[in-house]
């Protein structure tokens, strides 16, 4: 027989109803009784955005809050001295210095002032002889308010929602034992703190959401970026791959081939032949091995080979048929350049064209190749979009791509729109003399 003994601890055995009241206790304490006398300067606002003022006002444009609480305490100052304007002594500077000098300190201690706009109330209703809405002077009920305003604005709502509690129970517990027989004004001042605070709390999350939002759009705007980045990458070491490969095949086979070409070939040079062919196929193995991740699991190398500069002539004259009107320019004394460069070269010079039939239907291109002693340059520029035919949005990727094939080759490229309202690319791809003549 097997005894199954259950043990609980003191934490498990506790109800749930007793574990939700010592969390939202200790929300309170972390709140209101954490740090309470923390000194917390309310920092400068952020005048950025307010760049239409002149240069000495938005120096001090950054004390806007600051302003608004001074303002705030010289009104309540107002209040006070209002009613003891015919009464001198301590007892009538106290009354009329006490409410706005806790509105002040919210600028430096926030949470401090909330307890002590509480605890001044039963003694300034004292000094002024107030019974009428106890505990609440005509003053400390406007310092009260502006003192929640101002402490749940720098805080937060949790902190906005148990300083309405505090000050519901301390108005309960006032009516009741301090003020018994006497009118109150703790309905009003209830009702009045919860309009404010649920304002200030709206505004609070809503500044909040829109910068979740704002950092949300960041991050997804940068993932796609090194997306498009990858991507691209991915289809130019596709196309390299394809270029490199042939290039190696056509080396090992070559090597192969150069014995038999030659009558009585000393074994050094067959060795030789033998070393050239070992490496070229153990090149292309290797190249096959690392390029060949990129490849998606249905790609298939094409069956014609990659397109040069020499295959512009069908490129353009396929983009007229499809209504793009183009001219095409060559300057310079034409000559055959790299592989890789004249692939790229065609790739930039296609999506450049399909970039004008998007977004610029009915627009004029031209076309310029240049051949310059230390490279390639291009240029394709079209007019402004004209005719009924409205642009098609893209994905965004076309210049990120013509950016990473010019940079990978050592190049540089401006993609911007013109004075009169066009668009243009231009690219420069350097070459060597060894590169040509390999």
């Amino acid at each position: 027989m097997v005894r199954v003994t259950e043990t609980q601890t003191t934490e498990t055995s506790r109800s749930p109803e007793f574990r939700l009241v010592q969390v939202a206790l200790g929300g309170l304490r972390q709140e209101l009784f954490h740090d309470a006398f923390a000194y917390r300067p309310l920092p400068r606002m952020d005048v950025n955005r307010a760049r239409f003022l002149p240069e000495r006002i938005r120096v001090y444009a950054g004390l806007l809050p600051h302003a608004i609480v001074a303002f705030c305490a010289f009104v309540v100052f107002l209040i006070g001295y209002d009613r003891v304007n015919d009464a001198f002594g301590p007892a009538a500077f106290v009354f009329a210095w006490v409410s706005p000098a806790i509105v002040l300190v919210t600028l430096i201690r926030p949470v401090f002032a909330f307890w002590a706009s509480l605890a001044s109330t039963p003694f300034l209703a004292f000094l002024g002889g107030y019974w009428g809405g106890w505990p609440w002077t005509e003053n400390s009920f406007a310092a009260h308010l502006v003192v929640l305003t101002v402490v749940a604005a720098r805080t937060g709502p949790r902190t906005a929602g148990w300083m309405w509690v505090g000050t519901a129970g301390y108005a309960l517990f006032a009516e009741m034992f301090l003020g018994a027989g006497y009118g109150s004004d703790s309905v009003p001042m209830l009702f009045v703190a919860a309009l404010a605070l649920l304002a200030v709390t709206v505004i609070q999350v809503r500044r909040q959401a829109t910068r979740d939002v704002t950092a949300q759009q960041t991050v997804t705007a940068q993932e796609i970026s090194k997306r498009t980045v990858l991507e691209e990458r991915t289809t130019i070491a596709r196309e390299l791959h394809d270029v490199v490969a042939h290039h190696m095949s056509v080396v090992a086979i070559q090597a192969e081939a150069a014995p038999y070409r030659v009558e009585n070939p000393p074994p050094e040079l067959e060795q030789a032949f033998l070393t050239i062919r070992e490496n070229a196929v153990a090149a292309l193995t290797e190249l096959r091995r690392i390029l060949g991740v990129v490849r998606a699991e249905d790609y298939e190398a094409p069956d014609a080979p990659q397109p040069t500069l020499g295959d512009l002539d069908a490129l353009v004259a396929n983009v007229r048929e499809a209504g793009l009107d183009v001219e095409k320019t060559v300057t310079g004394a034409v000559r055959e350049l790299p592989q890789g460069v004249e692939l790229s070269a065609y790739r930039i010079v296609q999506e450049a064209l399909s970039n004008v039939l998007r977004h610029a239907p009915g627009a004029a291109a031209k076309v310029e190749v240049s051949y310059v002693l230390g490279g390639l340059g291009l240029r394709i520029a079209n007019a402004p979009a004209r005719g009924l035919v409205k642009p098609s949005p893209g994905a965004g990727h076309g210049i990120t791509g013509m950016r990473e094939r010019v940079t990978m080759l050592g190049g540089e490229m401006t993609a911007e729109a013109t004075e009169d309202g066009g668009y243009e690319v231009t690219a420069f791809v350097p070459v060597s003399r060894e590169e040509q003549q390999a």
